[in-house]
């Protein structure tokens, strides 16, 4: 299998609906999680109360300034569109606001949502790059499955068992990945034992390997220096990429990249991103002058 037939460059069908739309939510992510103080956070704030940079319209009064003022963890925060599918669906578009007894319940489903929708978001790309047809349609019944319960009440989201369906998510995401990464067992750099699952990888320097189908899952990639190099067929599946140097990386074949590991990471427009992901507004666009947004 040629490294071509692996790299993506249009974005991946089924996806439209999992992208936030601010503007039909109330706002959920800044009221229903909370958050400590810390490098990503300025303030402590409890689960379940509004941010006090809230607005009355549900609008954040310092949206194009949220790095500097200290709130980095809100701009690497994405709900995978269950703002609007909880705001708009399950409670036709009345605000927890103008019924404050529905705070709790609204709260609560959008957790479970967000949780459907990035299940959602991670089957799509699997369906779209299954090899095997059997595995295929396993992931499509699954993906059909969990978009209908996403679909019920708010009695029925709130009773689902969250737990087993990750656990079947993650397994048919396990499969396609193997799948994917077949092709390039043989190339990725098995003399260095650091590439593997959950690997500790903080401030490392990975550009001297091979990495092309390694399976770097749940990976702390913490301002691991990745610049250069050729992530095709890499499965990022959980893995932690705040500060991550990315720049002239080729990350259009990567496997199972969200935009929040990219909003957390550092890069540039010479970065090359999959179809449908979007360079990051904080990328310096300085240090590649002349290279072109990415595909």
């Amino acid at each position: 299998m040629s490294t071509s037939s692996i790299r993506r460059s249009t974005a991946i069908p089924g996806r439209d609906g999992l992208r936030p739309n601010c503007s039909n939510c109330f706002a959920l992510c800044c009221t229903a999680f909370g958050f400590s103080r810390s490098a990503d956070f300025a303030i402590d704030k409890p689960a379940g109360t509004p941010c006090p940079n809230l607005g009355a319209d549900f609008s954040c009064g310092i949206h194009d300034r949220l790095r500097p003022r200290g709130f980095r963890g809100c701009t690497v925060f994405d709900c995978f569109g269950a703002g609007q599918a909880v705001s708009q669906g399950l409670f036709d578009g009345v605000s927890w606001r103008d019924q404050p007894d529905s705070r709790s319940a609204m709260f609560a489903a959008f957790k479970v949502m967000r949780q459907l929708h990035e299940m959602l978001w991670y089957l799509a790309e699997a369906q779209d790059r299954a090899f095997d047809a059997e595995t295929g349609n396993d992931v499509l019944e699954l993906r059909l499955a969990i978009g209908k319960l996403a679909e019920g009440t708010v009695h029925e989201v709130l009773a689902l068992d969250v737990g087993t369906l990750h656990h079947r998510v993650r397994q048919v995401l396990m499969d396609v990945s193997e799948e994917v990464r077949g092709a390039y067992f043989a190339a990725v750099d098995q003399l260095d034992q650091r590439l593997q699952p959950g690997a500790d990888l903080a401030g490392s320097d990975l550009r001297p390997l091979r990495l092309c189908g390694a399976d770097l899952r749940g990976a702390c990639l913490i301002a691991a220096d990745l610049r250069g190099t050729d992530l095709t067929a890499v499965d990022l599946l959980g893995a932690d990429l705040r500060d991550a140097r990315l720049e002239g990386a080729d990350l259009t074949g990567a496997l199972y990249l969200t935009q929040p590991q990219l909003n957390s990471a550092r890069g540039s427009f010479g970065t090359r991103l999959p179809g449908g992901l979007e360079v990051p507004g904080h990328w310096d666009a300085g240090q590649n002058r002349g290279t072109t947004r990415p595909a």
